[in-house]
């Protein structure tokens, strides 16, 4: 069995979340392997409330004012936060995180949203943000052991970077037999060699006992990720999780407005949009009939093949069955195909599960690509995930070269 190699380790008090925070932030630095908690004003909560508002206010502070600081500079940082709400099991999208970076494609900030398990578990293992500073000297990982209110950065060894291998043996390595108390954030070896690199966001799914991922896709901040020389990020947190759990100020109010939302979601989702049985893939047909869906390399903004990659197609194809990426979330959007047959690629003639595909995604390296096969998209979906890469600058890309 490979030796555990700590290079850093910090420990903390654990403590209970207090109205949606816990009022302090996790810093680590991997060039100095330095672990701080950092605390959380009032008027931070105030001005900056939100993951959004907290990554940027940490971002701010953390660069240098006296120079500009590039993607791939030691000094920038990629944060992670989700707002006083996350984590509550009655709000529907309560699963989401931000992640914010200096974006390799842009140079400028960007930022990235992303459902799965990681942003509530940070909060319940006692953190309301995570800032990434520095470069390692090697690969490592980070794990926050929200149980026992340690953080560790340690040697990855040969991990493959690939995420349907890594989640899994991470899973089973800091998971204590408890596969749902594990939320990894990864990349993927195309992050390492290109400049459009996203970070796959995990959660558990219980009822198909499987390792699933979202994706924190736009700007290349998966890119950083592996350039500051990082494998994954874990958090484990084994607690019960419940509306208390997020210290609300009135929890019968909270529960309330919750229970409200959610049924209304359930009563109308099924007449209008349908999220919760075909998830994004409604807006082909609705971009296509309105003349603004990307067609080869947008040049167009519709065409008569659209309907082969429309809500019917992909209504036959996810598998049924419980699809949210957080606890309690009646949207439950985040669909998936079972045991699809890769045509090609190293994985060639394996049966996967798909995670997707989103419309950003049948947008991105279908029809602007002016490919209108759905195993195509779904195909192209799968590796993009295992690479880590944004599925829709790859598509963007691809789509312009096509037309040059």
């Amino acid at each position: 069995m490979e030796v555990k190699v700590v290079l850093a380790e910090f420990k903390y008090p654990l403590g209970r979340v207090d109205r949606g925070y816990n009022n302090r932030t996790l810093y680590v630095n991997l060039s100095t392997m330095r672990i701080v908690s950092k605390p959380v004003s009032e008027d931070m909560k105030v001005k900056f409330v939100g993951g959004r508002g907290f990554d940027l206010w940490l971002l701010w502070n953390a660069l240098p004012k006296d120079r500009i600081v590039a993607w791939d500079d030691p000094e920038n940082e990629i944060c992670v936060a989700s707002g006083p709400l996350s984590g509550t099991p009655v709000y529907p999208g309560s699963g989401k995180s931000i992640a914010v970076s200096i974006s390799p494609l842009t140079r400028s900030v960007i930022d990235s949203n992303v459902g799965g398990y990681f942003g509530p578990y940070l909060k319940f293992s006692g953190w309301d943000a995570l800032e990434i500073q520095g470069k390692a000297e090697s690969e490592v990982l980070i794990f926050i052991d929200g149980d026992a209110g340690t953080v560790q950065v340690e040697e990855a060894g040969q991990l493959s970077s690939e995420t349907n291998l890594l989640v899994s043996i991470l899973a089973s390595k800091y998971g204590s037999n408890n596969p749902r108390s594990i939320s990894v954030v990864s990349s993927g070896p195309g992050a390492e060699h290109t400049l459009m690199g996203c970070l796959n966001f995990s959660w558990y799914d219980i009822g198909r006992q499987i390792h699933r991922y979202k994706q924190a896709g736009r700007g290349g901040i998966g890119t950083v990720f592996r350039k500051k020389k990082v494998k994954a990020v874990i958090v484990k947190y084994s607690g019960k999780i419940t509306v208390e759990t997020n210290g609300p100020a009135d929890v019968e109010a909270a529960k309330q407005v919750g229970t409200a939302y959610s049924q209304e979601l359930r009563m109308l989702d099924p007449k209008q949009s349908e999220m919760s049985t075909i998830g994004t893939t409604y807006l082909v047909t609705i971009m296509n009939d309105f003349d603004i869906l990307p067609t080869k390399n947008y040049k167009y903004g519709s065409s008569p093949e659209a309907d082969k990659l429309g809500r019917e197609v992909y209504r036959k194809k996810f598998h049924k069955g419980f699809d949210g990426c957080w606890i309690g979330c009646s949207l439950a959007c985040a669909h998936g195909v079972k045991d699809f047959e890769l045509k090609t690629g190293p994985y060639r003639g394996q049966r996967v599960f798909v995670n997707g595909p989103e419309y950003e995604t049948i947008a991105g390296v279908g029809s602007n690509c002016g490919i209108f096969d759905a195993d195509y998209v779904i195909e192209m979906n799968y590796y993009c995930d295992v690479y880590g890469l944004d599925t829709i600058s790859v598509g963007t890309a691809l789509a312009f070269a096509i037309e040059c």
